[in-house]
Parts: C-alpha cells; structure tokens; sequence
C-alpha cells in the first residue's frame, strides 16, 4: 500500500495544508494502516489488544521516551499521554495548579488564549499580563505585567487562527510557566526544561486526533487544596505511567510513529532547519505580491501557520477555486477570520509550499 506524501506523496499532487488535523508522514500513515491490520505479526489488530499487555506497553514505553529524548527533559519532568485534547488542559490546569483564592497570569494572545483564561475562572483569580487584543490578536503581547506572587503564566506558543507565534519567550517571568504548544509542539528547540507544563494536542504536529501530550514537571504539582477528581489529578496518571484507564491505543501508537519519523529526521533542530525554510519561502513571496497582504506583524508570524488576506476580497474565490483545482487543501482561512492560511507543519515537505508560492506567483501576474 502506498500512501499520498512519504516519498510517494508527491505522486498523488495533493499538498495538505490543513490546520488540523492536519498532514502526517506517509511512511507513519503506511505503518499504521499495517498495524490496524496485523500489529507487530501478533494476528491481532492494534485496535483490538489488551492495552496492559506487552504489545502495546512497549508502544507507550517508546512514545514517552521519546518525548523526553527529543525534548531533552531532565528528571524532574513527567510525560503523559491523555485524554481529551488541548481542551481539557484549559481546566486540569487550573485545576492542579490554581487554588480559588490565588491569581494565575494569562496572556491573551488570540481564540485558544481566551477559551483558557475563560476556564481558569472557574477555579481562582485570572489577571491578564498581556493583550493583544486591541490590535485583533495580529502581535504576540509585549511588555507583560506578571504579578509575583501568582501560581503560574499561561501562555499560548502559536495560535493557529492568529497565525502568531512567541519566538522570544518570557523564560524570566520569576513564576512557573504553563505552555499551550499544541500547534508548534517539536517544531523549535527551545528550552523545554524551563516549563512547568506544556501540553499539545497531537494531531498537528505530533500525530493522529485523540490523544494529548501532556509534560509536567513534579515539583509543581500537590499544592492545591481543593479535592481534585481521580482522574483529572496528574500525580495519578504520573504513577500509572499514563495507563490509569485505558488510553487511546491507536493514537499513542501514531504519535510513538510520528516521534521516531522525527529522530530519524535527525531530531528537533534538523526539522526547525527545514521549518524554516518553509516559512521564510512563504512570507518572502507573500511580501513580494502586492495582491495579497499578511496582516500579522512580521517579528510575530507564525512559521507554523500563515496567514493572509487579498486586498481586493473580490479575488478571493477565484484564488480558492485555483486552489482545489490545483490538489492544494486547507487553504482557506478559518471560518472566524476569513481570508487564507496555511500550515507548514512538521510533515508538510518543501516542495508543497514551493507548489503554493508558485501559483501565488502565477495569480499576482494575472492580476497584477
């Protein structure tokens, strides 16, 4: 079976530029699809396993290891494989972290900043440390006000929607800091180790829709007084190695296949390399097309997400049309802001931006 974009994708013509869930490597999509079959010669498929036997422990053993490889964690931080998505995270943090008559420092950078700040007010004080707001969440907040005494800093690493990214990041806030990367989790090296928790929906960046990744450093955690759920509390799922109930098996299998297709790329600071590429063809182009127009400050773009508009809106279907004609999906913006955006994930080759900015090229000289 050959699958659209391992070294066969390209055969197919499509370019993936969903936002999520999104492109995945095509030798992880042949694997899987093998596995659903007949996991590890065993004539049972993945789907249908003890999720506590051998075969699918060695799975979550090598999906957690290399989370922690790849991230260069030290000791005192914990991997986890959860339920729920990044959503979740909006309340178990708060949740573990925040006692009712304490403050936590939100950043307020765009759509999934506010549906954090909007949960966390369920369980103690939120203070904004910094909007961007005003400007419609087109710049990451600067010159942020972190009360000392508060329980963390939330921030939002890339917004998808915003298409803004923190590429300076407040590591000296004097506070634990608490991370959404479920957008540009692996993408960069960064200082993994300097977070209290980070947690990122897989299905971007690090594999299939189902699970979440959840890092948290154990010092944090036992210093809220409220009861909390069985199995809404970390340090549960810490001491069952993430198998307190069963966990969603074909989802931890994708991301364990999509952490080893990102070793095998040679790791985090090979494909921030190629990220980089991506982005700068993108923005390049985008920047020399007077058509279009990048309405996101350029220091804060996101290379994971761009996005842009026309400045006659009047060309904008004919711009989709070519598009879909042109096996390029994912390519209109989301349904809140309108325009365009596309997503240069982790596993969406050189190549398809290349596509794209070339039939930009070919649409500005058409109208310009």
């Amino acid at each position: 079976m050959k699958v659209a974009n391992s070294p066969f994708r390209g055969l197919e013509g499509i370019h993936n530029f969903n936002a999520g869930p999104s492109i995945l490597p095509g030798e992880v999509l042949e694997e899987a699809s093998r596995a659903v079959l007949d996991f590890n010669n065993s004539g049972l498929s993945l789907l249908e396993i003890g999720h506590r036997t051998p075969l699918f422990q060695e799975v979550m053993n090598e999906a957690r290891h290399l989370v922690k490889e790849l991230m260069q964690l030290d000791e005192e931080h914990e991997v986890l494989f959860l339920h729920g998505g990044a959503t979740t995270q909006f309340m178990q943090v708060p949740m573990n972290l925040l006692n009712e008559n304490e403050i936590a420092a939100y950043t307020d950078s765009g759509t999934w900043a506010v549906k954090a700040i909007k949960e966390a007010k369920l369980f103690g004080h939120v203070e904004i440390a910094g909007s961007s707001r005003e400007n419609n969440y087109t710049t990451i907040p600067k010159d942020l006000l972190v009360t000392p005494t508060a329980a963390y800093l939330h921030i939002t690493t890339n917004e998808t929607i915003a298409g803004t990214q923190w590429h300076t990041l407040p590591y000296d806030c004097g506070i634990p800091i608490v991370a959404d990367m479920s957008s540009d989790i692996l993408s960069r090296v960064i200082d993994f180790n300097k977070f209290d928790i980070i947690y990122a929906g897989a299905q971007k960046n690090m594999g299939a829709a189902g699970v979440n990744l959840v890092v948290v450093n154990k010092n944090i955690l036992g210093k809220v007084k409220r009861t909390i759920p069985t199995i809404l509390d970390y340090r549960n799922h810490i001491k069952e190695g993430s198998m307190l109930n069963t966990p969603p098996v074909f989802a931890v299998y994708v991301a364990m296949l999509t952490l080893r297709w990102l070793k095998q790329q040679g790791g985090v600071a090979a494909i921030e390399k190629i990220n980089n590429q991506k982005a700068k063809l993108f923005y390049d182009t985008l920047d020399a097309l007077p058509v279009f127009k990048g309405p996101v400050a350029k220091e804060d773009r996101s290379k994971m997400n761009g996005v842009f508009v026309m400045q006659d809106a009047g060309l904008e279907k004919e711009f989709l049309e070519i598009c879909r004609l042109q096996s390029m999906i994912g390519v209109k913006g989301h349904r809140s802001v309108g325009g365009f955006r596309v997503s240069m994930y982790n596993a969406l080759p050189l190549e398809s931006v290349k596509a794209l900015t070339d039939l930009m090229k070919e649409f500005a000289q058409r109208h310009g």
